[in-house]
This record gives structure tokens, C-alpha cells and sequence, in this order.
């Protein structure tokens, strides 16, 4: 039975470079699959696309593109990427720039569109699916509107001979999905194979977290050499069937128990996991450790895919401003208290404009709250004052951080390290896009 491997280099865009190069060189795979794209992290390059067209793409992707393609292309493996974010045509003109500037002739890079649906979510009847509203009541907050696109268009960049398929907003199971399909040449509509591509999909996507990154938790969970933690590989035959391993020698581990975290990581259903390709059920999945650092996984299936396409809608939001100063020393607690006193006075007394407010001690309260303060009766010899706030406008939401570091001259003695930030909160809602009305579109270069 044929067999293919598919390595996961990145689980998000700021992800480790070091684990893809040993893919790359040591992991005898056939696919890297680059997953880079969060929620909001296409609004964000929208923006940047705003600034500059050339610009719009995974900031790290000319760094990752330096450190693999060579070992790619020496070994014939192909990249899958959504590195392209809000511009996936600028992200493979770079990449071919980078092609030629390692001297690499011949490289086929496709650059897959068609996610961006602004422009028609504001022009027909649409609606906010979080608030019932329409989506043109939006309308002047609105930075970006994009569709997950399924696996198709990549099949279709892989089917014409790409090396190297950069795209934007694509369902994060569907870029390890595509290779399958076409390695294997299933059909489209055979829904029991595509639900058993996609739970390897979801298990490959966040890279490290399925080798005992996320999951490690000291005395409880232990994981070795997480410095050099490993990132994992799909063995998969064209039956479905897969096992998921990692680089001998490499850090971390892949057990059943690692395997099950990142199963039921962000599924809402378990029998009924949407995506652009089919409703897959992972509900009768099951793990066998078949050796060290080796899990089988089985029992998945799926049905007929949905009829609309979620779409990521990136709007403005609010501001928010924050400010944060440090006390250090005997009295440290009640210094930081008389901090947040003082400044929460001062905010009322100037007629700061907020919808929201936040007062934390660091390390004390400002994840529980002060029910779980000072446990075991020990003050702490150190504690960071932080203000927080939200507001309609950046100059209201700068006043905030303003007014912490007066706290230097006019606060509590002795405090140190002031920081504050002002800025625009990009925030995601979700809407429904009959699959028809987007179109992918898909552009060759060649280096």
C-alpha cells in the first residue's frame, strides 16, 4: 500500500524555525505543511496590506523560505503553506526572489486567492452569525472578510507540478488534507477518507503541541528536552490509516495521552466537526502506542461536506490602553494596592472615556481575582501594578498608561520598570458563505 509522510513545520506564525529544517533534513517526508494563520492574524495582515501592497504576508516567511528550501528542494519536497495571509501572490514573488537568491532554478510556486470576500459579505444579505445583525451594519468598522477556502485549489496547484503552494485563508486541517487527496487521488465526495485525512490534519496543525509541547506540565505530565522539541509526521497509506511519529533523536514525545489533547483541541462536536471538505466524525477515533514516539490512530470517518463556507469577519473594535509599574521589597503588596487606589482615582477625577477597566497585581490577583491572593498568608516580595483599560478612541485609551507612569514621581515610593501601550483591538466574528460565491483562484511562478 502506498504510504506518504507529511511533516508539520510551524503551528502558528511566530512558530520555532529549527524543528522545520530537521524535518527537512532529517525526516524523510515528502510535504512540509506550514500552518501560520490564526483568527485574527489575517485581519492584522490586511492592515499591513493597506500600508504597503508588497506587504500582507507571514512576517516570517521569508526566514523560514531561507532556511528550507534548499533541503527541500534537494530532497523533492513539496511546501504547503498559508504563509500568504492577506497576500499570497507578494508571498510567492518573495519566495521566488529567495529561490533564485540560493540559486535554485525550476521551483513551480503556486499562489492560491479567491479567500478574500469582502466585498461581496457587504454587498448582499448577509449576517453576523454571534449577533443576528447584518453585516452592513458594520460597515465602517470592517477591516477584512475572508472565507475558508478546502482543500481543492491546493489539489489543483499540486496537480500542475508546484513545488510550493502559498495560500491565504484555508481551513487549517485542508493544507495537510490536499497532499493526501492527491497523492492517493481520492475523489472529493469520498467522504470516509476525507474525515480520516482531516483528524491527521488536525492532529498535524499545531505542530509541537501533538509532541508534548502544549501538554507538558511538570511532575504531572513530564516531557523531555522540550528546548529541542520535535515537530510531528503523518506516516499516512492510502487507506487513511496514519500513524504520527517525530524525528528520532529529536525532543518531546508522542504518546496516546498527547494524542487525545490535541484531538480534542478547539472541536466544538466531536461527531460533527465542520470543515470546507466534509463534516468529519472523530467520535469512535481511537490511539494505539505501537513503539516509542509511535501512535496509530483509527476510527475516523466523515459525511457530506457543508453547503457554505465559514467566513472570519475582522472589524475595529475598540482601543485599549494599559499601563504597568513594579514595587519591590518589604511593603511591596500594599504599595502596589495604594498604586491602583491612586490611579483608579485619577481616571474618575480626569473624565477618562472608558467601557471597561482593569486593576491586577501581577502574580496576586490578576488571573483569579483576589479570592486566591496571597495564599498561605506570605506577601510577596515583589509585585507589578497593571491598569488596563478599554475605550472608543486611541487618545482616550493612551490617558490610561499615562497616567500609571506618573505613579514614578507621584505614587508610591520606589517604584520601577513603568511600561505603557495604546492600540486598536482587532476583533473576529463569524459569518456564512454559500460555498458558490467564493471562487479560488490560483497563480504560477516560476523561479
Amino acid at each position: 500500500m502506498k504510504t506518504i509522510r507529511i511533516g508539520s513545520g510551524a503551528g502558528y506564525s511566530g512558530d520555532r524555525i529549527e524543528p522545520a529544517v530537521e524535518l527537512a533534513e532529517q525526516g524523510d517526508i515528502q510535504y512540509l505543511v506550514f500552518e501560520c494563520l490564526a483568527e485574527r492574524t489575517i485581519a492584522i495582515a490586511q492592515g499591513a496590506k493597506l500600508k504597503d501592497p508588497a506587504q500582507g504576508y507571514d512576517p516570517l516567511l521569508a526566514e523560514r523560505m531561507l532556511a528550507v528550501l534548499r533541503p527541500c528542494h534537494a530532497k523533492g519536497i513539496r511546501i504547503v503553506t498559508n504563509m500568504g495571509a492577506a497576500n499570497p501572490a507578494a508571498a510567492a514573488a518573495r519566495t521566488r526572489e529567495i529561490a533564485r537568491s540560493l540559486g535554485l532554478g525550476g521551483l513551480k510556486i503556486a499562489a492560491v486567492s479567491g479567500d478574500d470576500v469582502l466585498e461581496t459579505l457587504k454587498s448582499g444579505d448577509h449576517r453576523i452569525e454571534e449577533t443576528g445583525e447584518p453585516v452592513s451594519a458594520m460597515a465602517g468598522k470592517l477591516v477584512s472578510a475572508n472565507a475558508y477556502l478546502g482543500a481543492a485549489p491546493i489539489v489543483a496547484a499540486l496537480k500542475a507540478g508546484a513545488d510550493i503552494v502559498i495560500t491565504g485563508r484555508v481551513a487549517d486541517p485542508a493544507l495537510f488534507l490536499a497532499p493526501q487527496i492527491f497523492e492517493f487521488g481520492w475523489s472529493m465526495e469520498d467522504w470516509d477518507r476525507l474525515g480520516k485525512g482531516t483528524v491527521v490534519g488536525h492532529l498535524l496543525e499545531c505542530a509541537g503541541q501533538v509532541t508534548g509541547g502544549y501538554f507538558a506540565d511538570p511532575g504531572v505530565k513530564d516531557v523531555a528536552d522540550l528546548a529541542r522539541l520535535g515537530f510531528p509526521i503523518a506516516e499516512v497509506g492510502e487507506d487513511g490509516s496514519a500513524v504520527i511519529t517525530k524525528v528520532a533523536g529529536s525532543g518531546g514525545a508522542v504518546t496516546t495521552a498527547t494524542c487525545k489533547e490535541q484531538l480534542l483541541y478547539e472541536i466544538h462536536d466531536p461527531a460533527a466537526y465542520l470543515t470546507p471538505d466534509v463534516v468529519a466524525d472523530f467520535s469512535q477515533v481511537r490511539f494505539v502506542q505501537e513503539g516509542p514516539d509511535r501512535v496509530r490512530v483509527t476510527g475516523a470517518t466523515g459525511r457530506q461536506r457543508p453547503g457554505t463556507l465559514k467566513v472570519s469577519v475582522g472589524y475595529i473594535d475598540s482601543f485599549i490602553g494599559e499601563g504597568q509599574i513594579s514595587y519591590a521589597g518589604p511593603g511591596a503588596l500594599a504599595r502596589g494596592r495604594l498604586a491602583l487606589e491612586i490611579v483608579r482615582e485619577r481616571l474618575a477625577l480626569t473624565g477618562v472615556a472608558t467601557t471597561e477597566l482593569r486593576f491586577d497585581l501581577i502574580g496576586v490577583d490578576s488571573i483569579h481575582g483576589g479570592a486566591l491572593s496571597t495564599a498561605g498568608g506570605q506577601e510577596p516580595y515583589e509585585v507589578r501594578v497593571r491598569v488596563v483599560g478599554r475605550t472608543g478612541s486611541l487618545k482616550e485609551a493612551q490617558r490610561i498608561g499615562n497616567e500609571v507612569e506618573t505613579l514614578y514621581t507621584n505614587g508610591p515610593a520606589s517604584g520601577g520598570g513603568a511600561t505603557k501601550s495604546a492600540k486598536d483591538v482587532v476583533a473576529m466574528l463569524s459569518a456564512l458563505l454559500p460555498r458558490e460565491l467564493a471562487k479560488p483562484a490560483i497563480e504560477f511562478m516560476e523561479a
